[in-house]
């Protein structure tokens, strides 16, 4: 039986794939009867951090805030799946060594093709000026050095980055890609 939780943090640039593939395996695990909850980015803007703007100090206090709920869940048995930008190296560091359980899943596309398939327009937008302090175009994002996972989602269709995920779980005895989960070390 699961009794053990652990969080799923998911890192990248806007439009990299991160809030896609946090909901395909929130959907994955809830049909697989696994505990597990989604703290979508966008959504923790809304609801826990609408009082932050975009400046570095705000952006670490909604990283923190999204951890703290993280490893709430995660002690408590629940697979917490994080899906937001986390620019910043050091505080990712910090809130890894806060929840303990954590995998660092790194949603790994070059901006040109971020640009190109961007619908809403806003990469755009951002290189023209338009929207200052957007990450990866006016205001810096550190990709992680080390991610326990790197998903390449300019190359890998999203079952691939999925099943790549899986398969990492699984091997580490945190899942299993069929049945019942075991307790992650």
């Amino acid at each position: 039986m699961h009794t053990t939780g652990f969080t799923l943090w998911f890192t990248g640039l806007s439009g990299s794939g991160k809030s896609t593939l946090a909901a395909r395996l929130l959907t994955h695990f809830r049909s697989a009867g696994y505990p597990v909850e989604l703290l979508d980015g966008d959504e923790v803007r809304t609801h826990l951090s609408k009082d932050l703007g975009f400046s570095r100090e705000d952006r670490d206090t909604n990283v923190r805030r999204i951890g703290w709920v993280a490893k709430l869940l995660s002690r408590n048995g629940v697979i917490a799946l994080t899906a937001a930008i986390s620019p910043y190296l050091e505080t990712r560091e910090e809130v890894r060594r806060s929840i303990g359980n954590f995998v660092e899943i790194f949603t790994d596309c070059p901006l040109a093709t971020l640009a190109g398939r961007d619908v809403k327009g806003l990469y755009r937008k951002a290189m023209a000026g338009e929207i200052p302090n957007f990450t990866g175009v006016s205001d810096p994002y550190e990709p992680p050095p080390h991610p326990d996972i790197t998903v390449r989602t300019d190359r890998e269709t999203v079952e691939e980055s999925l099943a790549k995920i899986l398969t990492w779980l699984d091997a580490r005895g945190w899942i299993r890609k069929e049945g019942a989960c075991p307790n992650p070390p």
